[in-house]
């Protein structure tokens, strides 16, 4: 078993520049995937944009990213985390992800967080991961939880 914490950065249309950015600064590889990618049709705004970044290099550094679906740097939302459109939008300029080997593994560490927590998005299968769900814990702590998947690393 193995489960790591990333601090998960979240822009309004420039996640591929900061990563990039941050993977000039730090080395190592970055991934990137678009929202078009995983299945949003060319063309439409936003298909172009990340729904999946991370820098990560030998030494241990991580740090992953995307857009938040719908927002760019002129937008001001009022909401702190929701869903709309099937979309999660967040005013938080981070989260942080927990990244764990197995459903089984993940699931317990998602129930345990989910005591007194508000679901953003519940604990299920995905497009990019065999299981991934969001939840705001007691705390106000926006976590991102995801079983490891092929592109992952």
């Amino acid at each position: 078993m193995s489960i790591a914490t990333t601090t998960h950065l979240n822009f309004r249309g420039t996640a591929r520049q900061a990563l990039e950015f941050y993977g000039a600064v730090f080395g190592g590889e970055v991934t990137l995937a678009t929202y078009g990618d995983f299945g949003m049709p060319a063309g439409v705004p936003g298909a172009d944009e990340i729904v999946f970044g991370q820098v990560e290099n030998a030494d241990g550094f991580r740090l992953m990213a995307y857009d938040i679906p719908g927002a760019d740097d002129s937008d001001a939302t009022a909401g702190t985390t929701s869903r709309e459109n099937g979309m999660t939008i967040t005013d938080r300029s981070f989260f942080q992800s927990l990244r764990a080997d197995s459903l089984d593994e993940l699931t317990g560490y998602w129930d345990a967080l989910a005591d007194g927590a508000s679901i953003v998005e519940p604990l299920a299968a995905s497009a990019w991961s065999p299981g991934f769900g969001m939840l705001t814990d007691r705390f106000g702590v926006t976590w991102v939880l995801d079983v490891r998947a092929a592109y992952a690393g």
